[in-house]
């Protein structure tokens, strides 16, 4: 697994990896020790959770903090013990840490009450107001990256129910590799100093080629 790939981790969960998997896969309810066959299980449960997602919130909803858990455990609650439950771990990426996991609880009702107040229900608007309107809930929630693992993915899928809200298709997002995934990772660093740019750049790029994707040909 590349260094980009892996979380330094201090707290109670920190070394629980599935036995047999030389700490690449975490401990799960599958038994799964091949990080290629939990990449493929938890791709699949993805797509599954978007088509429950996608019939349970309509235009008119708020998302909460409780929704975010909500979808994080229909998401990876066949294949984790601990889905939709904020981490007891504190997590660290290539030397950049994320929130600590004792301040989960306030900056997730803080998040509840900030950018999901404002952004949500995702009204139809021009597509750069709806790039900036992703971009700060995406960046505010992997900032907190309350779960141990999945964060960024249910930024994703908190963002295609949004489009969805907004009358967008389901939003197309590009494998993250090489230098998408180090724009990517700047756009997140970028949010701590509230510039939300970077990351709607990002979203502006993921809006047009998914109205592309869509127009008829």
């Amino acid at each position: 697994m590349a260094r980009g790939d892996r979380y330094d981790v201090s707290g109670l969960e920190g070394n629980l990896f599935e036995p047999g998997s030389h700490g690449r896969v975490l401990k799960n309810l599958l038994g799964i020790k091949s990080k290629r066959d939990m990449d493929r299980t938890e791709g699949r449960e993805q797509v599954r959770a978007l088509e429950d997602l996608t019939a349970l919130y309509d235009r008119d909803h708020r998302f909460t903090a409780a929704d975010i858990c909500h979808i994080h455990h229909t998401w990876l609650g066949g294949i984790y013990s601990w889905a939709g439950r904020y981490r007891q771990v504190n997590l660290v990426k290539d030397d950049f840490p994320f929130a600590a996991a004792a301040q989960i609880p306030r900056l997730m009702t803080e998040f509840e009450r900030g950018p999901l107040r404002r952004f949500t229900p995702c009204r139809p608007a021009p597509p750069e107001t709806l790039a900036t309107a992703l971009a700060v809930v995406h960046v505010e929630l992997v900032l907190i990256h309350p779960f141990r693992e999945g964060n960024g993915r249910v930024g994703r899928l908190l963002a295609v129910l949004m489009g969805l809200q907004a009358g967008l298709p389901a939003l197309f997002f590009d494998r993250l590799a090489g230098r998408r995934r180090q724009r990517y990772f700047a756009a997140v660093r970028a949010g701590l100093e509230r510039d939300y740019v970077p990351m709607a750049r990002i979203f502006s790029v993921v809006i047009e080629r998914t109205l592309q994707i869509h127009r008829p040909h």
